[in-house]
């Protein structure tokens, strides 16, 4: 699965998956061995991280939120992904 990002301890990956109930726009952050699923649009699809993780997790991808849907859309189409600045 892509590494999109990292950044205080947390890997943010995202991958496309055709069915099953993943198939909307997510990102798969990992952090000190938790996961979590989350859309776009910030709904928690499944597991949990940290909430003063989540929180940095949750402004990354307001920030990103146009990077993070142009990624999905190159990875649905199998092309290339490209990196996402890291939240500093």
């Amino acid at each position: 699965m892509p590494v999109l990002s990292m950044f205080y301890g947390i890997i943010v990956r995202m991958y496309k998956e055709n069915t099953g109930k993943h198939n909307m726009p997510h990102i798969h952050a990992e952090y000190s061995g938790d996961e979590i699923v989350i859309t776009l649009d910030g709904t928690v699809v499944e597991g949990k991280i940290p909430k003063n993780k989540f929180k940095l997790l949750e402004a990354w991808i307001e920030i990103h939120r146009e990077e993070l849907e142009a990624n999905w859309k190159l990875l649905a189409n199998g092309e290339q992904f490209f990196r996402i600045e890291p939240l500093r």
